[in-house]
């Protein structure tokens, strides 16, 4: 049985642990595209008291399924390198604190959605912290590389959230939003993970890489890069942007397909470029659109 390492630390490491539990850079790109998706809908910069209600719904909401999170996964981060040193296996937070501060911020997150957004939101944040921590984290992420497209549901609401907070209904635009970061995660993810497949096969988690092969993962690299390529262009077709961002969208997902063809001829497993591309790649896109929006 794998046991959390219990270490004396200052209050200050404490503290510091429990804060990044909650993955703060994580959060900061959720509120990001949040925003964007409130500015999409808006058309113009929303309302200030708007804004602050809704990002700070959204901030608990990440940082509590974060932390669940790490609760859920601090048997496995004990046994891949690259996540020893976070706060539950090193033993600078403690399990049943982490546990109680996620359950707390995700609560609270949704009150806050409800009674200062709308209904709507408070819907989808909720949806957000169930689907990323119970149907990916506990019951998929270990079992099979499906749960990579049930996290990535979970993933691509922050911006259909922000436009959820100015038009509740919904339309064809707060999908083409969903669908932009759901496209964009999946090769995202997969180039990470190929980087570290040995950490994963030894921790059980049957992610792509792992269950299907280095090859199999390099082709479906090569096929979400040109599926996010034809993603990009929707805004664009359905009006929401106008020609300039249709051109950067074509040239960011020229290089992006170049690139995964490339890798895919390509003898080695590594794929840390394209990962740190698609880091680039969705402040591009999102930028380019907010400032051509029809």
């Amino acid at each position: 049985m794998t046991t959390i390492q219990k270490t004396d630390f200052p209050l200050s490491a404490r503290l510091k642990g429990y804060l990044i539990v909650t993955k703060p850079f994580i959060i900061l790109m959720v509120l990001i595209s949040t925003l964007s998706g409130m500015y999409m809908a808006h058309g113009a910069v929303p309302a200030g008291n708007l804004i602050f209600w809704n990002l700070l719904a959204v901030g608990l909401a990440t940082g509590g399924a974060a932390s669940l999170n790490n609760f859920i996964d601090k048997d496995i981060d004990r046994i891949m390198i690259r996540t020893r040193k976070r706060p539950i296996p090193s033993g600078k937070a403690q399990p049943g604190t982490v546990l109680a501060m996620g359950l707390s911020l995700s609560f609270v997150s949704v009150a806050i959605s409800g009674i200062f957004v709308n209904g709507m939101v408070a819907f989808l944040n909720f949806s957000a912290i169930f689907i990323y921590v119970i149907l990916y984290t506990a019951f998929t992420k270990r079992q099979t590389p499906m749960a990579t497209y049930i996290g990535g549901v979970g993933g691509a609401l922050p911006p259909v959230i922000g436009y959820a907070a100015i038009k509740p209904e919904l339309d064809i635009y707060a999908f083409i939003l969903f669908l932009l970061i759901f496209a964009w995660q999946h090769p995202h993810f997969w180039a990470l993970a190929l980087k570290y497949i040995d950490e994963y096969r030894a921790a059980g988690v049957q992610n792509h890489p792992v269950a299907m092969g280095v090859s199999a993962t390099k082709r479906r690299i090569a096929l979400w890069a040109g599926l996010m390529t034809v993603v990009t262009i929707l805004p664009y077709t359905f009006g929401m942007t106008g020609v300039y961002y249709l051109v950067i969208a074509l040239l960011v997902g020229g290089v992006h397909i170049t690139m995964s063809l490339l890798f895919l001829i390509s003898d080695s497993h590594l794929a840390m470029r394209i990962f740190f591309f698609s880091l680039a790649q969705l402040p591009i896109l999102v930028t380019a659109m907010v400032l051509d929006i029809t």
